[in-house]
């Protein structure tokens, strides 16, 4: 078996959701992980270890590959770094394409601290001579039950802020879509952005009404300064740039920067995306 095809983050939920949807379809592909022992045993699928800061394993693992889908690497301080090496390697082992998953509105600026390691990280993906598409998720509906926490309650200086969210399950079949595009007609995703969002752009108040009335867990939205956002977070212990990223997440809600509604969903995969109401009820 020679997979043309290599697929990172197979032991996550949107690197192994398009690793089975591969699997499914009878496409043979290589698994780039750090932890063999967690990865999902597919048919056509090979496994290769190697983390994004270690460039000579990374090399040996991509030997071969024309196409990379690259999930963005855990939030960590050298992530930027650890993606440059990553891509630096892959390029040297011959990768002709790389699928990256972005953030939505991600620029060297944006509130979203996580997001400019993304912008910088396409930056360097367009230094290259591969080709490239670039998937930019808005933040995942899913986790908005997470954030509620055990309490119920969704709580950060997001004001009125909307956010056009996007399901992981139409990120996964965006990235599908890509990958199985055939060799000829790949080449109208190359050099393209894809701004995944949901269908509708809601406030926090109303995403937590839509969780009520879904699941019938009772979920609130409580408004916070950052000050207070900051001192509520306290408890977590987290280092600073993290806690940092957190609170910009909901920065970025009320700046306005993720509420914008694309229907590249639709123009990617052929179909509407999910709404908050069908994913909560699926």
């Amino acid at each position: 078996m020679n997979a043309a095809i290599a697929v990172t983050g197979a032991t996550g939920v949107v690197g192994g959701g398009v690793a089975r949807r591969l699997a499914t379809a009878g496409i043979e592909q290589r698994l780039i992980v750090r932890s063999p022992n967690r990865t999902p045993a597919l048919p056509g699928a090979q496994i290769a270890v190697a983390s994004y800061d270690d460039g000579p394993a990374a090399r040996a693992a991509l030997a071969g590959i024309e196409t990379l889908f690259m999930v963005s690497g855990a939030e960590e301080p050298n992530r930027l770094a650890s993606h440059r090496t990553f891509i630096g390697a892959a390029a040297e082992a011959g990768v002709r394409r790389i699928v990256y998953t972005s953030f939505f509105g991600a620029s060297p600026t944006c509130t979203f601290l996580l997001g400019r390691d993304h912008w910088h990280t396409e930056q360097h993906i367009r230094s290259t001579d591969m080709a490239f598409t670039f998937l930019r998720d808005n933040l995942y509906a899913d986790v908005f039950l997470d954030f509620a926490g055990p309490e119920g309650v969704l709580r950060g200086p997001a004001g009125d802020g909307r956010i056009s969210a996007v399901a992981r399950a139409d990120v996964i079949d965006a990235a599908v879509a890509v990958l199985q595009a055939t060799a000829d007609e790949s080449s109208r995703h190359d050099g393209a952005s894809y701004g995944l969002t949901g269908p509708t752009a809601l406030s926090l108040t109303e995403i937590a009404d839509v969780i009520t009335l879904v699941t019938g867990r009772q979920v609130r939205y409580q408004a916070e300064t950052v000050e207070e956002a900051y001192a509520s977070r306290e408890i977590y212990g987290a280092p600073r740039w993290q806690v940092d990223a957190w609170v910009s997440t909901y920065t970025a809600i009320a700046s306005g920067e993720l509420e914008e509604v694309t229907d590249d969903v639709r123009l990617v995969t052929g179909h509407p995306p999910l709404s908050l109401e069908e994913l909560l009820g699926g």
